[in-house]
C-alpha cells in the first residue's frame, strides 16, 4: 500500500482499535476518533508514531467536523474515512422505548451522515477519496430480533451510503464509496449491548464462524487497497442474505423455528 491519511472513528477498542493497529503497522498516517480518551490515546500509542488520537462523540456534527479539521489541520488532507462508531441494544421492537431507538439512531445512522456530510465535500475538491461506512449483517437479515433497533439504524446508514455511491459514481469516479456487513465479530459490543450467548472468536452460530477484530481490520485494509461497494466479512452470511432475498418467507420460517 501507498502511505494514506486514514480517520477511523470508533477506534478505542474492538474493530477500530483492530484496524488501527493493522494500518499503523504498514505505515499509514491515522487520525483516531472516540469518547474514551485514556483508551484512545492507548491504541494511537500501538498504531504507529504519527496516530493522533482525538476525543469525539459522532452523535454530534461539531464534533465529527472538529475531527475531520484535525485530520487536515495535522496531514494536509485526507484519503480514507472509516465510519466505524456504533453501539448496539438488546430489545425486541414491542419492548423498545422511543429513547432507546433514538439513541440507536444517533450512534449507528445519523454517524454516517454526519461522517459522510463532513468529508465528501473535501474529497470533491481532491477529486478522489474513500468513505467506508461499518454496517452489520443484521440490516439485511433478521437474525437476531433483540437487536430490532441497532439493525433499524444500520439499514438506515445502509441506504445513505448506497445512495452517496450513486451521487457520485458519474461525476466523481476516483470517490469511492464502501459498505462493511459484518457478521458476528468478538468485541466488547456484546458485553455492552447485552449478548444473550457466549460470542467468542471461533466458535460457531449456524454456518457462520464467529470472526476476530482482527480478522475483519485485516479485510477492511484490503477494501483500503482494492475498493468494492459492499464486503460482506463472512462469506457464509452472504450466502444467508443472498437465500433471504430469494425467498423471505421460507427463510424466515427456518429462523422461527430454531
Amino acid at each position: 500500500m501507498n502511505s494514506k491519511v486514514i480517520v477511523i472513528t470508533g477506534a478505542s477498542s474492538g474493530i477500530g482499535a483492530a484496524l488501527a493497529k493493522e494500518l499503523g503497522s504498514k505505515g499509514h498516517r491515522l487520525v483516531l476518533g472516540a469518547r474514551r480518551g485514556k483508551e484512545l490515546k492507548e491504541v494511537a500509542s500501538h498504531a504507529g508514531a504519527e496516530a493522533l488520537p482525538v476525543v469525539v462523540d459522532v452523535t454530534r456534527r461539531q464534533d465529527v467536523e472538529r475531527l475531520r479539521d484535525a485530520a487536515i489541520e495535522r496531514f494536509g488532507h485526507v484519503d480514507v474515512w472509516v465510519s466505524n462508531a456504533g453501539r448496539g441494544s438488546g430489545k425486541k421492537v414491542m419492548e423498545l422505548t422511543e429513547a432507546e431507538l433514538d439513541e440507536m439512531i444517533s450512534v449507528n445512522l445519523k454517524s454516517f451522515y454526519y461522517g459522510i456530510q463532513a468529508i465528501v465535500p473535501h474529497f470533491q475538491q481532491r477529486g478522489r477519496g474513500h468513505v467506508i461506512n461499518v454496517s452489520s449483517f443484521l440490516s439485511r437479515v433478521p437474525l437476531a430480533t433483540f437487536r430490532s433497533a441497532y439493525a433499524a439504524a444500520k439499514a438506515g446508514g445502509n441506504m445513505l451510503t448506497t445512495n452517496l455511491r450513486m451521487d457520485l459514481r458519474a461525476t466523481y469516479p476516483e470517490i469511492h464509496v464502501s459498505l462493511v456487513l459484518a457478521g458476528v465479530v468478538d468485541t466488547d459490543f456484546h458485553r455492552v449491548a447485552g449478548t444473550p450467548f457466549t460470542v467468542k472468536a471461533g466458535s460457531r452460530i449456524g454456518d457462520a464462524v464467529i470472526q476476530s477484530a482482527e480478522e475483519v481490520a485485516t479485510q477492511i485494509a484490503s477494501l483500503i487497497e482494492h475498493p468494492v461497494a459492499e464486503l460482506y466479512t463472512n462469506p457464509a452470511l452472504r450466502e444467508l442474505m443472498l437465500r433471504y432475498y430469494q425467498d423471505v418467507d421460507a427463510v424466515e420460517d427456518r429462523m422461527a423455528r430454531r
